[in-house]
């Protein structure tokens, strides 16, 4: 029983950290210049 709680405990707290992760990649400046010319693509005449 104790090892369940533990396990729970130990994915809700994975789970905490890659959703911060995730914002914080998508957050990123650098990123963010790069994520708004992919954004654009689809409108790009060639």
């Amino acid at each position: 029983m104790d090892n369940t709680i533990f396990l729970r405990v130990a994915v809700t707290v994975l789970s905490f950290f890659l959703f911060i992760g995730i914002v914080w990649w998508t957050v990123d400046r650098r990123k963010t210049r790069q994520f708004e010319e992919a954004s654009r693509l689809p409108f790009l005449d060639e």
